[in-house]
Formats: C-alpha cells, structure tokens, sequence
C-alpha cells in the first residue's frame, strides 16, 4: 500500500473540521498550521554524539487548528482512533506529569516555551496527520513543531519569522521531547521539520548547530527514494535507545571530551576501550560521521551512483556495530537491493520503523513488489510504501480569522 500525502488544503480542511466537531461552540480556529516528518539519508545516531546527518523534510505533514484561550487550559482532539480527547491546565503539563505520551507530544511545547520566558496562555487544538506513525519518520516530531509554530504565531512571539528564531524553535520542540515525554531522541527530527528547504537536504551539524541547505533533485536524474515502511513495532522510549546513548557519552566523558565527535584520535580511543559493545558502538558513530560528509561531498559534486555504496555500508554498521536493525528492516534493504536499488538502508532509530532505498524512477513498482512479496514469504504483514521528495520547513497553511 502506498500512503499518498495530503495537500495544504486537504491537511487544512481534515485539522478545520476535526476542530469544529470537538469544539463547535467556538466556531472556527485562529488558524491552521503543518510541520512536515523526515527521512535521514545518511548520519544515523550521531546526532546525540555531536555528529554530522543529512535529513530531508517529507510531504506528509502534521496540521494543526488552533485557537488560543484567554485561560490556562488546554483542550486537545487527534484523529488517530487511539488518541481520545484529552482537557487538563497549562500546569499539568510538565516532566513526570502523568500525562497521555501524545499529549506529552502536542503540549509539551507549551511548557518549553513558558519555562524559556514566553507567556502562553491555554488553547484549544485539533491534529490532523498523514505522516505514519511508529514508522520512524518523526510524526512526533511533526506533532511538535507544527504545535510550537502555531503556539508561537497566535501569541505574537514571531520566532518562525527568522532562522535564530527557528532555531529556538526547535530547541523547545526538543526539550518537550526529552523532558516531557522522556524520550532521550538528539535534535535532528525537530530541526529537519523546522529548517529545511524544498528540493534540499539539510546537513546538520549537531555540535556547532550550524546548517547547510544540500540541493537534492532526484527526479532530475530520474532517481528516486522510496521509503519502505516496515510496520514493525518501532518506539523510542523502550529503553533500548537510550542505553546506547547512555554508553556512547560515558565512553566520551571517559576520553574527555562532551561528544564522541571531539575525540582527538578516535583510532587511538577504539584501541583502548576493553568493552566490544563499546567498540561497535564507538566505531559505528565515527564511521558514520565520515559516510555523511562523504555522502555531503558526493551530492554537491553531482556524483550520484556512488551513493548507494554509503548507503549499504550505514545499514551495515547499524545492524552489526550498533545494533538498531531487526528482521524485517534487513528483509526490506536486501529485497529492495536485488530488485535493482542503488543502495537501501533502515533510517530513523531502529528497532522497526522504516527503510529506504535509491532506486530508479521507472523500478518504483517493482521495487514495492518485490519488497511485498519478500514479507509475504515470511509470514509479516504487508509493508506501506512512500515515495520521499525534499519538502519545505512547516509554516502555517491557513489563517482564519485576525489573531
């Protein structure tokens, strides 16, 4: 099955009516705002070790209605089956709040933002999304700074109005993430859903947090992404993504250093550590670094059929140095490599979610036949593909009324 992406309008007119369903006193919302999910290309788990990744901003997005309250409460609605309809105060949302993890999600922007200084008030909002979720293409993400765009534009904060401002942005996404919801994730969703540009890779250096917009046109070389989703469970807050950030800054703080990407001579540090564990997951990192910038390099120049070969040697050191891939995640990359992909690697955390693979236009549908039977073979239940193109950053997609 493949999962087309909605329109602005459509993703308007979905959160717009959800909306005046859950709250019909209040006739229409201020305005509706959207936020797009991502694909990492290259540069998978280093983001929290100060490294270097390359992400591009999805089609389907998260939209947002919103109207803001002149009171502290919050009334949130989502059309996802599972997410009922949530009211509580500003104040009870917080770290170990005791909250819903997707209202963690949606609100917890609204508690970064008033600890940094900014005075948010309650609000109403209904959230409409075509991008999957537990599919490891950042919905959460997406959840959050659609919500922090609106947050900021109907209180007048202007941040969504410039790059700094963008930025801060994106640093209170993160925060609500973290701290709120508990997942230990790095910066690249938040910033990749804020950041980038359309027809752009976003290279993201997660230790100065300096960005450079990469010109990405697959189609011009008649190239494209497909995004294989794996429907394999995929969470973040099990604990298994963050025992691996926990040892990679242990090992860091070891040597001296805040991240794995300062180390002065990573040879020289891999031949210290006793730990194997220790060894892959180091070793993974600073390899992975290199296939970035190698990736970056390669892009710029136009060198497009050496991509492939990064690609199969990140899938390679995720699933046997780091650790993050699982059955149906190598199913998808082998499949989607015999049936003629230029390189195919799992993106996102792992442990499910998606793969993706650099195929050429024409093959798209062989591609997906190949990886849908190959899943039929074994028994799983059927893939859902995406065909990924470089979006923009989220912004608002409708305003309906003066704010």
């Amino acid at each position: 099955m493949k999962i087309p992406a909605w329109t602005a309008s459509e993703g308007a007119h979905r959160a717009r009516e959800l909306f005046g369903e859950a709250f019909p006193e209040l006739g229409r919302p201020s305005g509706v705002w959207a936020s797009p999910g991502r694909i990492n290309l290259i540069g998978e788990h280093v983001d929290y070790n100060g490294g270097v990744c390359l992400p591009i901003a999805l089609p389907h997005r998260t939209y947002v209605a919103l109207r803001p309250r002149e009171d502290t409460r919050i009334r949130l609605i989502s059309d996802e089956g599972d997410a009922p309809r949530w009211e509580g105060d500003l104040s009870a949302v917080k770290p170990d709040g005791g909250i819903p993890s997707w209202v963690a999600y949606a609100a917890g922007v609204a508690w970064a933002l008033q600890r940094d200084g900014y005075a948010v008030g309650g609000f109403d909002a209904a959230v409409a999304s075509c991008v999957p979720l537990g599919a490891g293409l950042s919905s959460s993400a997406a959840l959050e700074c659609a919500m922090g765009l609106a947050l900021d534009d109907v209180y007048g904060f202007g941040l969504a109005a410039s790059p700094a401002g963008r930025a801060e942005l994106v640093a209170a996404c993160i925060s609500a993430e973290n701290d709120v919801v508990g997942a230990p994730t790095g910066g690249m969703d938040q910033a990749a859903s804020l950041l980038t540009t359309k027809d752009h890779a976003l290279r993201l250096d997660c230790l100065t947090g300096a960005t450079t917009q990469v010109p990405f046109d697959l189609a011009a070389q008649g190239l494209a992404i497909l995004v294989i989703d794996t429907q394999a469970k995929h969470s973040l807050v099990d604990g298994q993504y963050g025992q691996r950030r926990a040892l990679c800054e242990r090992v860091a703080a070891e040597e001296g250093v805040e991240t794995l990407r300062q180390l002065p001579d990573p040879a020289a540090t891999l031949t210290r550590l006793t730990d194997p564990e220790a060894v892959r997951r180091v070793r993974h990192v600073i390899s992975e670094i290199e296939r970035t910038e190698e990736f970056v390099e390669l892009l710029t120049k136009g060198r497009y059929g050496e991509l492939g070969a990064l690609m199969d040697a990140s899938h390679a050191s995720l699933r046997d140095d780091y650790e993050v891939s699982c059955p149906e995640l190598d199913t998808a990359v082998e499949a989607s490599r015999a049936a003629g992909a230029w390189g195919a690697r799992m993106t996102g955390g792992g442990f499910g979610g998606s793969a993706i693979a650099l195929v050429e236009e024409r093959n798209l549908d062989a591609t997906m036949a190949a990886v849908a039977q190959a899943f039929m073979d074994n028994g799983w239940r059927g893939p859902r593909f995406l065909q990924a193109t470089a979006a923009g950053a989220g912004c608002r997609v409708s305003k309906e009324e003066a704010l």
